[in-house]
């Protein structure tokens, strides 16, 4: 067995990978990944402004492309990668009776406060792709979470993208819960629902990191944050999904929202490389990372159940941060404002080297 099987096989935890490549789709490496054991694929603008910057794999289909805007060029080349890697997942996704073999597709960064537009777009893409096997990610911001409601109503599987706090994650789980009592209202069949609930991680202790040494607070802080909170996520995930509420929606059907650990690869290079993998593992619990960090685990990741071991002390950790001055609730606004415009500022790039490659031909 794999150290990716054994970790959903043994920890319950489905790794998934952080990219989408033409490249890798066409010369196997994809396959050689899903067959070690990756259940799902996520992207993102950057990722696609890379491979598309970074490849001539998309010329030819940039080629005939003939006069649609530069948005619906990027739909066509990202719809044609999306759609192979699903096909490549359907396996894992039939064997798990729907619960995973997932691939994601982001409505358009532009859109993050716009509820009704994101709510449009999202509809769209559900259309346009037309798998059973998709989902459309939605960003967890005040204009996102009525946008989750409705979607998740209408029967639409949704990736709540960057979550940064308690405060808001706890919102996202109310939204999916009154998207299903929707859903179920209207008859709809819960088990084809699907969602996860992508909690970034590192980006937490750069932020708090940053904080703290300028608050001149001791070393032995750092570094400590983005795990505890997310170990209080998994906490606030369990209970939520135990409790009344969800019951009769689960009696239906209904599935849970799993925790998605993002961003999990660690920017901090005195950091070990697998700190956001290995003290992350739990049952219904996915970690998408990027392929230099799935090498690693695969090298030499740990396989045990870390994310509930110990609640009392990151709870502790987070009381010592917030001793030191900082304010988790101010880094997870500022960490949200700042993947919003990361995002945007990538969409942006994408469709300008698009636009540039078809000026070119």
């Amino acid at each position: 067995m794999t150290s990716l099987r054994e970790l959903f096989e043994v920890g319950g935890q489905s790794p998934w990978l952080d990219n989408v490549r033409r490249d890798w789709l066409e010369d196997g490496t994809m396959r050689e990944l899903v067959d070690a054991g990756v259940r799902g694929v996520t992207s993102n603008p950057t990722i696609f402004e890379h491979a598309l910057s970074s490849t001539d794999r998309y010329d030819a289909q940039l080629g005939g492309l003939g006069d649609v805007d530069d948005e619906e060029a990027f739909v066509h080349l990202a719809g044609r990668d999306i759609a192979d890697t699903a096909a490549l997942l359907a396996g894992v996704h039939a064997d798990s009776a729907g619960a995973d073999g997932f691939v994601s597709f982001e409505v358009s960064p532009r859109l993050a406060y716009d509820t009704d537009a994101t709510v449009a777009a999202a509809r769209s893409i559900s259309e346009r792709f037309a798998l059973s096997n998709l989902l459309v990610k939605v960003p967890a911001t005040a204009a996102g979470l009525p946008a989750i409601t409705t979607l998740i109503s209408e029967g639409i599987s949704v990736n709540v993208t960057l979550i940064f706090g308690l405060e808001r994650y706890a919102q996202v789980i109310d939204a999916y819960l009154s998207g299903l009592e929707g859903a179920s209202a209207s008859g709809r069949d819960l088990a084809a629902i699907n969602s996860v609930a992508s909690f970034f991680v590192s980006r937490v202790d750069t932020e708090v990191d940053r904080r703290l040494e300028a608050a001149g607070a001791p070393g032995a802080l750092r570094g400590r944050a983005a795990v505890a909170q997310a170990v209080l996520a998994y906490e606030l995930f369990a209970t939520s999904f135990a409790a009344e509420r969800f019951v009769a929606l689960r009696a239906a059907g209904a599935r849970v929202q799993r925790p998605l650990w993002a961003s999990t690869s660690t920017k901090n290079p005195s950091y070990p490389d697998l700190l956001y993998v290995d003290t992350l593992i739990g049952p219904d619990t996915v970690n998408t990372m990027p392929e230099a960090t799935i090498a690693a685990f695969r090298d030499h990741g740990s396989i045990a159940r870390t994310i509930d071991a110990d609640p009392e002390g990151a709870t502790a950790a987070l009381e010592q941060v917030a001793a030191a001055g900082v304010s988790m609730r101010e880094v997870a606004e500022v960490l949200e404002q700042q993947g919003v415009r990361s995002f945007a500022d990538s969409y942006e790039s994408l469709l300008s080297t698009i636009a540039a490659a078809r000026a070119a031909r």
